[in-house]
């Protein structure tokens, strides 16, 4: 594949991506490695860090170029998945707009701040680390002329709740969830339950029962989170903030999430 062919099918991508593409003709990874140089310093490729490119639209000064977030999370590991309040946003279910995009992947790494935006990897937790997909609820679709791994909403909601760190908060969640129309609930609570963390299990299960309306929550779907939920009183938030015990839950719920009142001081 010739290189402008290359780049204009592959708006970010990664040094191996190029080279696998370009050798196939025959050609040298010397040449490879050349060609790149030389396309960088025609302003046509733009460096987003070590061993990955973005293409430069056309009559752009690369200075100015912004890569398509989603794809670059995508293209920092080869496992990494867009998750967390990054995937909501990637689903247009975000309440709030952030610079900020999380990416699951098997391995520890560090915070990357690329042109005002960062990308956070998170460990994908122990239960599903080296499970196919992290455990399930996985979509590739495409996406700016590329393509773009990233959670279901089912996952979503269920991540958010497991480490609610990566949620920007629990009026945050709630609001980005509540605008969501439509859960697979068979699928929400398989995954909750392939966590086996009995606070995310009450969690979920919390969150479910309060919108048993809006997502038509039956018993069956609470059932299997109820059966899993801790023994003994555990604290919503990470910061044991005190509130009200949900005894069917074993869950101490801050008042302020209890009756959804996000207005008022706290």
């Amino acid at each position: 594949m010739r290189p402008l062919d290359f780049f204009a099918a592959h708006l970010v991508f990664t040094h191996a991506e190029f080279v696998a593409a370009h050798t196939a003709g025959g050609r040298s990874e010397h040449t490879s490695n050349s060609l790149l140089a030389k396309h960088l310093a025609a302003g046509r490729l733009l460096r987003i860090r070590r061993g990955l490119y973005a293409t430069v639209p056309t009559g752009l000064d690369p200075r100015e170029a912004s890569p398509d977030p989603y794809l670059v999370a995508t293209k920092l590991r080869e496992d990494a998945v867009v998750a967390y309040h990054a995937a909501l946003a990637y689903h247009g279910k975000a309440y709030s707009v952030w610079r900020r995009y999380q990416y699951l992947t098997a391995d520890r790494g560090r915070l990357f701040t690329f042109r005002g935006q960062e990308f956070v990897p998170v460990q994908a937790p122990l239960p599903v680390r080296s499970l196919p997909d992290f455990g399930g609820g996985v979509l590739v679709r495409p996406h700016m002329g590329g393509e773009v791994r990233v959670t279901t909403l089912e996952r979503c909601l269920v991540d958010l709740l497991h480490a609610s760190e990566h949620g920007g908060g629990w009026e945050e969640i709630w609001r980005s969830l509540e605008m969501v129309e439509f859960f697979d609930l068979r699928a929400v609570v398989e995954y909750t339950l392939r966590l086996r963390s009995a606070l995310t299990a009450a969690r979920v299960g919390f969150f479910l029962e309060q919108h048993r309306e809006e997502w038509m929550v039956e018993e069956k779907h609470l059932e299997p989170l109820l059966r899993s939920a801790p023994a003994q009183p555990r604290y919503l938030s990470p910061r044991r903030e005190p509130g009200r015990l949900v005894a069917r839950w074993n869950l101490v719920v801050p008042e302020y999430v209890l009756h959804r009142r996000w207005e008022e001081p706290r």
